[in-house]
């Protein structure tokens, strides 16, 4: 697997694909691999006859210095388990590569970036659509492939995408849980002993809530359950827990609804979704 670290080489590389015929699969991630991440490449390789994984740790899309500090860096563990499945090229630029001194813009989603998350942490979906959105230009691939764990983001991508005329498929791939029910996350390495095994109660409520909502429970008395039984299961604060329509994030219609939630067990914040 080739490393690259600059546009200008990542360019270079693919250029040589594109005149060969061959197709290009993109998998942006902030390292810290685990095997949700791999799986998106496994997809990209099932797509594309190329896969170009990134990483960028992308300082925009952090609310608090501490936070982004504390995340993970391991390029080097990540490279070999690229290397393992055969993944054809890692870019790793620095942030002077992906923001220099000059930088002045920035990309912002207005309505279904603004809810949730985007209400929860303001400003983290400006940081993703912006970053999203230079390494789309920059790599120009047929497919790139975002986790479903991140459902709300991977909406904002594919809204900007649309709108901006970017041409590129966003595909989502399932999320990847633990035997217990837990989404894999980079994040959960940061969880006390006592801390993983509360975490699995996260995705057994979205279960609940669903199934009650499937069979003709009022949203809203489904959700109130939820979060006193979150809360009772020692997660605190518990910023959103919420029925939503699965596209739009608006209120649920008709159509596929989303249930979503983000709670603390600690000091670390989980995210978990599932259709509702």
């Amino acid at each position: 697997m080739k490393i690259v670290r600059t546009v200008a080489h990542l360019r270079e590389v693919i250029r040589a694909w594109r005149a060969s015929g061959e197709t290009v699969a993109l998998i942006p991630t902030m390292g810290a691999l685990h095997e949700g991440h791999l799986s998106l490449v496994r997809l990209g390789r099932e797509r594309c006859r190329r896969t170009v994984a990134t990483l960028f740790v992308n300082p925009k899309q952090f609310n608090q210095p501490s936070d982004l500090a504390a995340y993970p860096r391991t390029e080097e563990s990540d490279a070999e388990k690229l290397t393992a499945i055969d993944c054809d090229l890692l870019f790793a630029p620095d942030a002077a590569e992906m923001y220099p001194p000059s930088f002045a813009t920035n990309v912002s989603v207005r309505g279904i970036g603004e809810e949730l998350e985007g209400a929860a942490r303001p400003g983290h979906f400006d940081g993703v659509a912006t970053v999203v959105s230079k390494l789309l230009l920059q790599a120009l691939p047929d497919v790139a492939i975002f986790g479903e764990k991140d459902w709300q983001q991977l909406q904002v991508i594919k809204r900007f995408a649309a709108d901006l005329n970017i041409p590129v498929a966003i595909e989502g791939a399932p999320t990847v849980r633990d035997a217990d029910g837990l989404a894999l996350s980079s994040r959960n390495v940061r969880l006390t002993p006592a801390d993983r095994s509360k975490a699995p109660l996260l995705h057994a409520v979205l279960q609940r809530v669903a199934v009650a909502v499937r069979a003709g429970a009022d949203p809203a008395e489904a959700v109130n359950g939820a979060r006193r039984e979150l809360a009772a299961g020692g997660f605190e604060p518990i910023d959103y827990i919420e029925v939503r329509d699965g596209e739009t994030l608006g209120p649920p219609g008709p159509g596929p609804r989303r249930v979503l939630a983000a709670a603390w067990l600690g000091q670390v914040r989980l995210i978990d979704n599932i259709p509702g």
